[in-house]
């Protein structure tokens, strides 16, 4: 068979054109095969990844064997620290430790703002969260704004910790009438707080061991400030030879306190002893026990 000079190149154009198409179809399989290859290579990356990180943190979580225990051991391990600073910054570790930190078992938390009061720990005011507290337990008292204080017996031992950075953050007022804003009459704990009367005092201990660090303690200026006094003590120590750490007594140590006929008032039995006060560039800080 033989091709004309019309034939001929009717068949190599049709040769050239299946040859362009076999070429591309082999481009196209060569293409297809290195991005299959890429993407090998980057899912076995990732997979590595993800092996180290898995064993990165079982490494953690061997050297760290405190996580291995349940929430309720480390809660009762988290209710040994001291509220302020250490359980505030145990919080600050991971979201499982805030939230064993924070748990209303540890701790409860008055904030004048709240509303939802079915949320548990959690009380509008001071005189509800002391009613509801438990011997032992520490109210944490939101900073801002005024916390309403008056006549307020406690009768359990708590502790009582202001929830600002500083004492003035978070303040308590006592109104004119009452005898006085917290009166205690068993072993407590006041911290980082500013608790001011307008007339009469601020602190009433009968009983118990009273200790107030860190606090401010004011009392307003009128014309009757002899009536005044932030700190009033009646205790009548009645233990007759009370062991080392125990029976009544008031411990005051870096606290600010104004205003008012003078520091601390004792119509008890106790003696006012140890006392220091260092001058600040805007006011007096008191170290100081009321004991036998």
């Amino acid at each position: 068979m033989s091709l004309g000079g019309p034939g001929l190149l009717v068949f190599l154009w049709a040769f050239k054109l299946v040859n362009k198409s076999s070429k591309n179809r082999r481009r196209g399989e060569r293409e297809r095969a290195v991005e299959m290859e890429v993407k090998i290579e980057e899912r076995e990356e990732e997979n590595g990844r993800k092996w180290k990180r898995k064993k990165k943190s079982l490494t953690s979580a061997s050297l760290c064997p405190i996580n291995n225990l349940d929430d309720g051991c480390l809660m009762h391990i988290f209710s040994f620290l001291s509220p302020i600073p250490d359980r505030y910054n145990t919080a600050l570790v991971c979201h499982r430790w805030c939230y064993l930190a924070c748990h209303p078992r540890l701790w409860l938390r008055v904030d004048r703002s709240v509303k939802d009061l079915s949320e548990p720990g959690v009380f509008p005011n001071i005189e509800t969260a002391v009613t509801a507290a438990r011997p032992g337990d520490t109210i944490l008292i939101a900073a801002g704004g005024i916390h309403r204080a008056s006549n307020i017996q406690i009768k359990k031992p708590l502790c009582l910790i202001g929830g600002g950075e500083l004492p003035d953050e978070t303040t308590l007022i006592c109104s004119r009438g009452s005898d006085s804003a917290l009166e205690f009459l068993s072993t407590c704990k006041l911290a980082n707080l500013t608790v001011k009367a307008e007339l009469g005092c601020c602190l009433l201990h009968r009983k118990g061991r009273l200790t107030i660090d860190g606090c401010i303690l004011q009392c307003e200026s009128s014309p009757l400030d002899y009536l005044s006094c932030p700190i009033v003590s009646t205790a009548t120590g009645s233990q007759q030879f009370p062991s080392k750490g125990h029976g009544d007594r008031v411990s005051v140590s870096q606290t600010r306190i104004e205003g008012g006929a003078k520091a601390v008032s004792i119509s008890g039995d106790l003696e006012l002893q140890r006392v220091r006060v260092i001058y600040a560039r805007t006011s007096l800080l008191f170290w100081f026990d009321v004991e036998h």
